[in-house]
């Protein structure tokens, strides 16, 4: 699944200039968790203020939410997302961030992505990454023997494909895939088949 697939489109957008009285309203109004803060021009970046900045940094120290500006809490720039990322690796991101959610942004801001979409309309239940992987791990040793009987074992051409079932064993592995003893380059060049658990 991509991140385009299960972001949510109802993306509300606040200028950095706006108190955080007007965010708060606004986020109430819309029942958002966290608002886009436009651009104030081409080339500059989106920002994101969320309920956890406001609570963090206003509420928690009594600090009157009507003469604080919004790009006083943001954060900016905001970790953004590519809308064709898979949703795996838009979790990691956010895993290896500490963020919760992002916009979703190609060129324009096209909606956000949240741990929330993740669990509640993502298909990592029902398809697994590592069976996935698996089953193209698979497709490529097919294909790697098939190049290397057509195009010799020491051609360019083989060279490359099983350098892609190299790639994906070591994907597997950090899916939880048990390690083989043997890569399956190397029990090809044995003339042994590979056999994986699960």
């Amino acid at each position: 699944m991509k991140a385009k697939q299960i972001m949510t489109q109802n993306v509300a957008t606040i200028r950095g200039s706006a108190t955080v009285a007007e965010a708060v309203k606004l986020m109430r109004l819309k029942e958002l968790r966290a608002l886009i803060v436009e651009p104030r021009h081409s080339g500059d970046a989106y920002g994101i203020v969320t309920e956890t900045d406001i609570v963090g940094k206003v509420v928690a120290y009594g600090k009157d939410p009507e003469t604080m500006h919004v790009y006083e809490v943001m954060s900016k720039p905001c970790i953004v997302v590519n809308p064709d990322l898979d949703v795996e690796y838009v979790a990691r991101l956010f895993a290896n961030t500490g963020v919760w959610r992002a916009p979703v942004i190609q060129g324009e801001l096209l909606g956000i992505i949240s741990v929330t979409d993740i669990i509640t309309k993502g298909d990592f239940v029902e398809k697994p990454k590592l069976k996935f992987v698996q089953k193209e791990l698979h497709k490529a040793i097919s294909n790697a023997r098939s190049v290397a009987a057509n195009y010799g074992a020491d051609s360019k051409r083989a060279e490359e494909a099983w350098d892609l079932v190299d790639e994906l064993e070591a994907e597997a592995g950090y899916y939880g895939a048990p390690k083989p003893e043997k890569k399956a380059r190397q029990l090809f060049s044995e003339g042994r088949e590979y056999v994986t658990v699960g």
